[in-house]
């Protein structure tokens, strides 16, 4: 049997394959907007094609569906607008039509948002949406892996997202606008808010330069933020250092956050992203271990947990399940 994964990220898009032989592989946000690479192409590369059972994607805010759903039931690929969620780095989209249009079994997973039935009716009432459709695909990764009921994960990258499961479902999360700052991403202070009503840049813009990049002054495609911080690091750049410094202390607020509003005793918090898993050449895994001080147990799931959960997905989907993480699939 063979089932892929696909995360919709916002450096590029992976995949993974679970069959005999485990595969993964990236596609960078600048070859697809360029149009000279075809997903497909490169799947085909390291599986048939025709050989696939399921395949499971994500892709973008997914705010315009609430369960697991086939794609040729889902209607503008399963999203409400692209507008004000970050840069649009482009390509995304040309992989989900290939795919659409292959005729291969695909599910489409949805986003955490306020329609999204198993969460708390405060989440709901709070924050009209919660995160990216990937992020549930990273939390079952983290669900098999551990077999937590209850726990944090945590997925640092461009942007910061920590999601809250309890008794084996998704409760609540805290969005990459409203909490910690990733890389690129993060909230909006005072002077942000001033700087949209003087007309001097839109809330997207102020969003999408609101993470560490703001802090060391870098001005950068997103697709290179991250080697550009960490050469600066290493070269001893001051900022640097503070912008992963400061980084790290609004993570541990939004953790320590999420642990003081949960319900259940939790048995661990799973760190995930290719931040929140790199232990070189800045140690953030350790760090932010070392900054929850033993209240929990602290996990780590490779940079992969994402297409590697939406592959698991897939799996359980075909096997029967009509149930992930408290959301419902249906039509399949």
């Amino acid at each position: 049997m063979v089932f892929v994964g696909m995360d919709h990220g916002t450096t590029g898009v992976s995949f993974s394959i679970l069959n005999n032989k485990p595969a993964h592989f990236k596609i960078g946000r600048e070859e697809l907007s360029k149009g000279d690479i075809s997903a497909l192409e490169e799947l085909n590369k390291r599986v048939d094609l025709n050989s696939i059972d399921l395949m499971a994607i994500t892709y973008a805010m997914g705010d315009g569906i609430n369960t697991i759903t086939p794609i040729e039931k889902v209607k503008d690929r399963g999203i409400l607008s692209i507008e004000g969620a970050g840069k649009v780095t482009g390509g995304g989209t040309a992989v989900y039509d290939e795919i659409e249009k292959s005729r291969i079994p695909t599910v489409v997973i949805p986003g955490i948002h306020k329609n999204i039935e198993c969460l708390d009716s405060r989440f709901k009432s709070a924050y009209s949406h919660h995160a990216s459709s990937e992020k549930i695909s990273i939390c079952y990764n983290a669900y098999l892996d551990t077999g937590f009921e209850n726990m944090v994960v945590s997925d640092i990258s461009s942007n910061t997202v920590s999601i809250l499961i309890e008794d084996g479902k998704i409760h609540g999360a805290m969005d990459a606008c409203l909490g910690a700052m990733g890389i690129v991403h993060g909230p909006l202070d005072l002077q942000m808010l001033r700087d949209i009503d003087d007309g001097l840049r839109t809330a997207n813009e102020c969003f999408s330069e609101a993470g560490a990049v703001k802090i060391a002054d870098l001005n950068t495609k997103v697709t290179k933020a991250k080697d550009e911080l960490l050469k600066r690091y290493i070269e001893g750049d001051k900022k640097a250092l503070l912008a992963f410094k400061s980084m790290i202390m609004t993570i541990l607020m939004e953790i320590y956050g999420i642990i003081g509003i949960s319900e259940t005793k939790l048995e661990g918090v799973i760190l995930t992203g290719s931040i929140g898993s790199m232990e070189r050449p800045y140690d953030f895994f350790n760090e932010i271990k070392s900054g929850l001080k033993g209240s929990v147990p602290v996990q780590k799931l490779p940079a992969t947990s994402g297409s590697v959960g939406s592959a698991q997905i897939a799996e359980a989907v075909f096997k029967g399940k009509k149930d992930i993480l408290g959301i419902k699939v249906v039509g399949f």
